[in-house]
């Protein structure tokens, strides 16, 4: 099950369970489309893989299956980034 995480790991945006904004890699790193775009250039930081929307869960299900409320915040190294993509 997802962790649905609360914010965004570079910016610290609130991505609450139904946002529309919400983008995750393989291993749930969780960044804003934002910053998926236009500062990560679509590459995870951590792992170095793709981003695909977040999946929202059901308002329904969220007493019995709750979101995560641990936030992950740890901006990125702009420049490290972009040279770790420009050298693969």
């Amino acid at each position: 099950m997802l962790d649905i995480r609360p914010t965004c790991e570079n910016c610290n945006k609130n991505l609450p369970f139904d946002s529309q904004e919400a983008m995750i890699c393989t291993f749930e790193c969780t960044f804003c489309k934002d910053c998926v775009d236009n500062i990560l250039h679509k590459i995870c930081p951590n792992c170095g893989g793709g981003f695909e929307k977040r999946p929202i869960r059901p308002e329904s299900l969220l007493e019995k299956y709750p979101v995560s409320t641990k936030i992950v915040h740890k901006p990125v190294d702009i420049e490290k980034h972009l040279k770790s993509i420009k050298s693969k």
